[in-house]
């Protein structure tokens, strides 16, 4: 039988960095106490009328700049109608015609089976970035039969990115969820963080046989892990092939991802197509972008949005680092790689490097091997950990100009661990004058046993 040949898109919401929302001048504050950042525009108050944020739109401009997209000067908004309990107005204003950034694309990389020196570049194309409100929060108390909701989430500013059907698996879609994470923490656009629901991804999953259309496609809803992200992949690519071998049909559906159970289940059929009844947004005029050479001469600069301005003062992306980390400190490229994918220790590993006399290469195997073993072990951040990038180089130089052994080093960075407040030398003379004890007592006790003072 011909192979199968899956089928991966993805959708993926990105909550802005904003300090208010997207069309009212409510707060953003994850956590804050239930419905205590509502404007009367929020919960939909008659009368009230949206105001266009200028940071979500230099935002998304910069995102989609970095993303190799086309910057659309002119986009517009419409209303997307369907009933939300937590979406006070029934419509989410968003971008659906003409959004404000398309065809761009998305270069990651991957390792070939677990072999990091195996590293695959691949490129997934942006189909396109959208500004759009985000819906409040329902909350179902199972116990009293009753939902609540907050409505502190509701008009939130998001990024929808809409990737194409480019990939295959469930590695690669969560190599270029990383990849995407990465610049958006690198740009600020978003802070990305998965666990507080800041960014959030949607997996469109199909099947089919080599010269035949794309299969029906099944999508999982509101996954908020990378790791999810590719066994929920994985494990719908698998449950379709099964389905379609046993004689069955997939169902076009949408699903979600049970973390628990390892597997997808169902949500609701998609079977008639939803009628959005997409309309223009009436109370927003178009968004009006310009470059240095459409601006006019005599506008305000502070009251419009410059493209080129934008793209001039955009920061290293990750690629950019990682190149930069390979030529500068001559690591291999998988290193710098597992230097950016943890959060602060490119930075931790440059300290370290400034402040001792050892070289990179050797450094990096202390990062990785000992620094990030323990991290992990422990589950701390980079910046939780114990041992500071000036007690690593403290120990270092100490190795590196042989005063202690590479053995030594390990039980020294063991002692470290414990957060004492020791520095590395201090450790090394504890354990001198411990041996040197040590010594002392073996010798007494053998010159007592040649006196026969003692038994042997």
């Amino acid at each position: 039988l011909a192979p199968w040949i899956p089928v991966v898109g993805l959708e993926i919401h990105a909550q802005i960095s904003s300090n208010s929302k997207l069309f009212s001048g409510s707060q953003v504050q994850f956590a804050a106490p239930p419905n205590s950042l509502v404007s009367f525009f929020d919960a939909s108050l008659p009368g009230t009328l949206p105001v266009l944020n200028r940071r979500c739109v230099e935002a998304a401009v910069m995102t989609g700049l970095a993303l190799n997209c086309s910057i659309n000067k002119k986009s517009l908004f419409d209303r997307k109608h369907y009933f939300y309990a937590d979406l006070p107005a029934g419509y989410q204003i968003t971008q659906q015609r003409v959004p404000i950034a398309v065809n761009g694309s998305l270069s990651y990389s991957l390792c070939i089976g677990n072999k990091m020196s195996q590293l695959v570049t691949k490129t997934v194309r942006i189909k396109q970035i959208q500004l759009e409100q985000d819906s409040g929060k329902s909350l179902h108390d199972d116990t009293r039969c009753q939902t609540l909701v907050d409505l502190n989430r509701a008009g939130v500013g998001l990024m929808e990115v809409v990737m194409e059907p480019d990939m295959c698996c469930g590695e690669e879609a969560a190599a270029a969820v990383r990849e995407l994470q990465l610049i958006l923490q690198t740009l600020g656009s978003s802070q990305a963080v998965m666990a507080e629901g800041q960014l959030r991804v949607d997996a469109n999953v199909s099947v089919h046989h080599p010269g035949e259309p794309y299969g029906v496609r099944t999508e999982v809803k509101n996954i908020n892990s990378i790791r999810f992200l590719a066994k929920a992949v994985d494990y719908e690519i698998q449950r379709q092939i099964e389905e379609l071998e046993n004689g069955g049909t997939v169902l076009n559906e949408t699903r979600a991802f049970d973390s628990k159970l390892g597997c997808t289940v169902p949500m609701r059929d998609k079977e008639g197509k939803q009628d959005y009844r997409f309309m223009p947004e009436p109370n927003l005029p178009p968004l009006i972008l310009y470059d240095t050479k459409s601006l006019p001469a005599n506008m305000n600069h502070q009251q419009v949005i410059n493209i080129d301005w934008i793209q001039e003062r955009l920061p290293d992306l990750p690629s950019v680092k990682r190149e930069k980390l390979v030529e500068q400190y001559e690591i291999l490229p998988e290193h710098s790689f597992t230097l950016l994918n943890e959060d602060g220790l490119a930075e931790f590993f440059e300290s370290v490097v400034k402040q001792t006399q050892m070289k990179p290469k050797k450094v990096i195997g202390w990062i990785l091997n000992d620094l990030l073993s323990y991290l992990k072990l422990h589950s701390l951040t980079v910046k939780e950990s114990p041992v500071s990038s000036f007690l690593l180089a403290d120990l270092l130089n100490l190795l590196e100009k042989k005063e202690i052994s590479s053995t030594a080093a390990k039980r020294v960075l063991a002692e470290l661990w414990k957060g004492e407040g020791k520095t590395p030398l201090e450790i090394v003379t504890e354990q001198k004058l411990e041996l040197l004890q040590d010594q002392k007592e073996l010798e007494q006790i053998c010159q007592a046993v040649i006196d026969g003072q003692e038994d042997e």
